[in-house]
């Protein structure tokens, strides 16, 4: 019979290490929260918010189209038939937000407290105090309260520059009316874009946040409030996931401002842009996609003073390089009103530089007005395989037409159908010439290259848009 060797003392030695080493190495790795949340609860305060506006959800239910918690809300809070609420009768909303001086200077979002009646802020120790409204600032959804109390806890504010993805956090709010939740997650992206939430850079995390929790603050493991909690995406009402927080830095400058003057001033260049694409960069003959293409210049806007065109591709602004067009607006809104800035610039395949005064950002009413463009002897048979037609002036009035742009009135099958062109566009620009007039229209088109892409510009439903187009060899 043969017998098994003993294992040497030495390698029993080495097992048990192993085993009784690696779980402790594991749980000191993870992050010890408990510090962090007493040093900070005490400067978090719960907001409640009274209106006796009628007709509408309150503000901190920000619950999308289609999802199956709206018919719900609505029917309590909303429009609808059987759910409109009676005139006069006061809603509640619920959200947080966060003590930044010992004299009673809190922060938090916009929509907790819009059209509100009266705000009433509520501290840990529950004591309570009718708040008030220093200023708001709709576009980074922030707003300045006051209290009247001295010697208050207050948070210590970070900074949003140097965020890295993967960095944990950590937020304290109310949700659903729960006081001083804690939840932790890490940051998941950062400089996100919002729809129509342009000027704010998000950031992005995946610590839970839902509705109540809006307004308060996302502290970094130092214990420095890096974010504002604002926004959530989700299908249902409650987290999924996606987070999003107004950067420290913003908040700071809105604060500043709306403290010392009652409103936000931010710069404004004058410009409707959008991504480049991969077609588009070989449309421009670009070595790979990035700037932000300029679509539209507003008439008197800076943009328009310093000589920038429909179809520049902004490569750099003052300093900063713009990878997306998603990255020029947050950093053109931070700029200094009547500053002079660099902006480099892409025009037809050759870099230039201009020298541009920012101007401040007009009011919505203004801009919208500025912005407004449309949708209109027919053209031949041509190798887009599309008829376009002159405008009427009666068209070129409602569309907002002077001088340029053709009429789409049918499309086939062929390049411009695949490159996304339809019916009832304006076509404006093909590569890089304008278009007047149907026989500008057909002399252009007739003179495509073949295999490459080529950019064109149509303006549909209002909204100057570039496609990339290419007509087979």
């Amino acid at each position: 019979m043969t017998s098994i060797p003993r294992p040497s003392l030495f390698f029993v030695v080495i097992l048990c290490l192993l085993v009784t080493t690696i779980r402790p190495v594991d749980a000191r790795d993870l992050p010890d929260f408990v510090p962090l949340v007493k040093q900070n609860t005490a400067a978090v305060v719960n907001i409640s918010s009274t209106s006796k506006k009628s007709g509408s959800m309150p503000p901190d239910f920000n619950i999308p189209e289609g999802s199956p918690f709206r018919d719900f809300f609505e029917k309590f809070f909303g429009e609808g038939p059987e759910g409109k609420r009676p005139p006069n009768e006061d809603y509640a909303s619920l959200g947080s937000g966060f003590i930044i001086s010992e004299d009673g200077y809190l922060i938090t979002n916009n929509h907790v407290i819009k059209d509100a009646d009266e705000v009433i802020v509520r501290m840990s120790d529950r004591r309570e105090f009718v708040a008030e409204v220093i200023g708001t600032d709709r576009r980074s959804d922030l707003a300045v309260l006051k209290i009247d109390a001295e010697k208050l806890p207050t948070v210590t504010l970070g900074t949003s520059e140097n965020l890295e993805v993967g960095e944990w956090v950590l937020a304290i709010g109310s949700p659903f009316g729960f006081d001083y939740s804690v939840t932790t997650g890490i940051i998941s992206a950062i400089g996100r874009s919002l729809p129509n939430e342009n000027y704010v850079p998000f950031i992005q995390t995946d610590a839970a946040i839902n509705p109540g929790n809006s307004g308060g603050p996302l502290f970094n493991l130092d214990g420095e409030v890096i974010g504002v909690n604002s926004q959530i995406y989700s299908r249902t009402g409650g987290f999924m996931g996606l987070s999003f927080a107004v950067p420290i830095d913003v908040v700071k400058s809105v604060y500043k401002q709306l403290r010392e003057k009652g409103h936000v001033s931010r710069g404004w260049l004058g410009v409707l842009i959008q991504d480049v694409t991969r077609e588009l960069a070989e449309s421009f003959d670009m070595d790979y996609p990035h700037g932000a293409l300029v679509a539209k210049v507003l008439p008197d806007s800076p943009a328009e003073e310093a000589g920038l065109e429909v179809g520049d591709i902004i490569t750099r602004f003052d300093g900063k390089d713009i990878s997306f067009s998603s990255d020029l607006p947050p950093i053109v809104g931070a700029s200094e009103v009547d500053e002079k800035v660099s902006v480099d610039i892409l025009r037809r395949g050759k870099k230039k530089t201009l020298g541009i005064t920012i101007a401040e950002l007009p009011e919505d009413a203004a801009l919208a007005e500025r912005r407004r463009t449309p949708e209109q002897d027919k053209s031949a048979e041509n190798a887009l395989n599309i008829t376009v037609e002159n405008p009427t002036s009666e068209q070129r009035q409602s569309l907002g037409l002077e001088k340029q742009g053709v009429l789409v009135t049918s499309v086939s099958q062929g390049a411009a159908s695949q490159a996304g062109i339809r019916r009832g566009d304006v076509i404006m620009l093909i590569n890089n010439e304008n278009i007047d007039s149907v026989k500008t229209f057909n002399d252009v088109v007739e003179k495509l290259p073949r295999g490459k892409s080529i950019p064109v510009l149509i303006q549909r439903r209002g909204n100057p848009i570039f496609l990339a187009l290419k007509l087979e060899e």
